[in-house]
């Protein structure tokens, strides 16, 4: 609310008037008197606020109240073209693109194939932006804000990407500017971790908590710290990048930053998994790693015969996993932990049942772990919310 006092009568109204659009945003279309009610403002004040915001072009009349007591009511609901924000997430062979209304309604999505080769990944994000607009019906220049995520996290002293070797074509010194001289709207970066801990903050099992950990085993294992309600990044953007940490039960790695992995990522990432079931004497199906860890972990979950090796399955990953979470709990005492990615949910609630109790064993402070419940895209869906708040805070600001 930049220009204004606080205090004075438009930053009140300002303030009244994000009040009632965020109401909007909760319940859907309301009446005049509902969101009066909703905010205790008075008839002719909320009349007056509903005008405003129509005259803004913020919300719109969308029909009438029935089958209710009394005569039918105006009803008013935000207006979802008032904004448009895109999101991609982004991996070595794919890019996943999404653009949402200001409602948060998904409005296109579009998945580019990009292989670990071909087109720079300047191409590549404005192929797979534009085939997102498109879907959508709208051009490039009716998105407001992108948010792009990625593995490992672009280091804000130096600008280029950190922990995240195996994402080709993202490591240019340049590649930010280039991106921003491409794009007509700001574009923020954010760790694919991260952005899934903000679609569980906002969306999930960690709504209403400020202190939290999400643990993510997916192609590879790494968590997103909450502080305070805050996402904990670090001084070069790798907090929470738990594949390096040095775990007992596995040698010791040195040059991870080479290596591109560390004791942790061997010991309970996707990749230990299939070893796991074969030393057990378990048949692996011919996959890629990840997508084998997926579907072990959910054949052991969905196991009704009990069969012994299965049941093992279960608990020698979740003994793994929960080695790397009792250095977490350790250092951050956390209130919930959050369990994602496609090769955790896989396992579900036994491998869940697994780490906590293990977990128990290893940790003085005793975490309370959930499976996540943002189970489609959350990397993308987090990107989505993150991109909308900062839109939101600037076109619902009627002080400006």
């Amino acid at each position: 609310m930049s220009g204004a006092t606080p205090g004075t009568p438009k930053v009140l109204r300002a303030m009244n008037d994000r009040a009632a659009l965020d109401l909007l945003l909760t319940h859907g279309p309301l009446s005049r008197t509902r969101i009066g009610k909703l905010t205790g403002l008075s008839k002719p004040t909320a009349s007056q606020l509903l005008s405003r915001l129509e005259a803004a072009g913020l919300v719109v009349q969308t029909g009438t109240s029935e089958g209710r007591p009394g005569p039918n009511a105006q009803l008013y609901a935000v207006n979802s073209g008032a904004a448009h924000v895109a999101a991609l997430d982004v991996t070595p062979d794919r890019i996943l693109a999404a653009v949402a209304d200001v409602t948060g309604a998904t409005a296109g999505e579009f998945e580019l194939h990009t292989g670990r080769g071909g087109d720079g990944a300047v191409r590549q994000v404005l192929t797979a932006l534009d085939g997102a607009v498109k879907a959508a019906g709208l051009t490039r220049s009716d998105v407001h804000r992108v948010v792009i995520g990625t593995p490992g996290a672009f280091d804000p002293n130096t600008g280029r990407l950190r922990y995240a070797s195996h994402l080709p074509g993202w490591h240019s010194a340049a590649l930010l500017d280039e991106l921003a001289a491409a794009l007509p709207m700001p574009v923020e970066y954010e760790n694919d971790v991260n952005l899934a801990a903000i679609a569980e903050q906002r969306l999930g099992a960690a709504q209403d908590h400020e202190n939290f950990v999400l643990l993510w085993n997916q192609e590879g294992i790494g968590a997103a710290l909450v502080i305070g309600g805050r996402l904990h990044r670090g001084w070069t953007g790798g907090a929470g990048e738990l594949g390096f940490l040095p775990v007992p039960g596995t040698p010791l790695v040195r040059g991870v930053a080479r290596a591109g992995s560390g004791g942790y990522q061997e010991l309970a990432g996707a990749q230990a998994v299939p070893r796991i079931a074969r030393s057990l004497g378990l048949d692996t199906p011919d996959e890629p790693y990840a997508r084998a860890a997926a579907t072990l972990l959910a054949r052991a979950a969905a196991d009704e015969d009990d069969d012994p090796l299965l049941a093992e399955l279960i608990v020698q990953t979740g003994r793994r996993l929960a080695t790397g979470l009792a250095s977490v709990a350790a250092v951050l005492d956390p209130e919930l932990i959050v369990l994602s990615g496609a090769v955790t949910a896989a396992g579900g609630e036994p491998l869940r049942a697994a780490i906590q109790a293990e977990l128990a064993e290893l940790a003085a402070p005793r975490p309370r772990l959930v499976l996540g419940d943002v189970p489609h895209r959350p990397v993308l869906r987090g990107a989505l919310e993150s991109a909308l708040a900062d839109t939101r805070d600037e076109v619902f600001d009627t002080s400006r």
